[in-house]
């Protein structure tokens, strides 16, 4: 079984860099064969919006639109908190392919005792 990566996403494009940074830790740990989750919450469940995850964050990194599109491709999942999706008024909004609802007691189940997280 692949080794599990969790990555915490509390913030959206308001720190467009703090983003761009969780992503290339998440698709460099699915370049390294493991099973990764984004857990979004607060205004980063935008994100799970289609053309959201666009632009550069900073003068050197990367297009986000390019790293959202190496996540979904390398079968990164990303996990929107049902909370703040309601927040915000997103629930019937569309979403992107990768992404789902998913609250803490799943997350948690998923995690298990043996997963690296990252909170960003």
């Amino acid at each position: 079984m692949a080794e599990k990566v969790l990555v915490n996403l509390a913030t959206g494009l308001e720190d467009a860099e703090r983003v761009t940074v969780a992503f290339l830790v998440a698709t460099a740990a699915l370049n390294q064969g493991k099973e990764v989750v984004v857990w979004t919450t607060k205004d980063a469940v935008r994100l799970g919006l289609p053309g959201e995850a666009e632009g550069v964050a900073c003068n050197g990194c990367p297009p986000l639109e390019r790293l959202f599109a190496q996540f979904e491709e390398g079968g990164g999942q990303l996990w929107l908190c049902p909370i703040c999706v309601s927040a915000r008024d997103l629930d019937d909004a569309e979403k992107v392919g990768n992404s789902k609802i998913v609250g803490a007691t799943p997350l948690w189940e998923w995690a298990g005792s043996d997963t690296t997280v990252f909170s960003y």
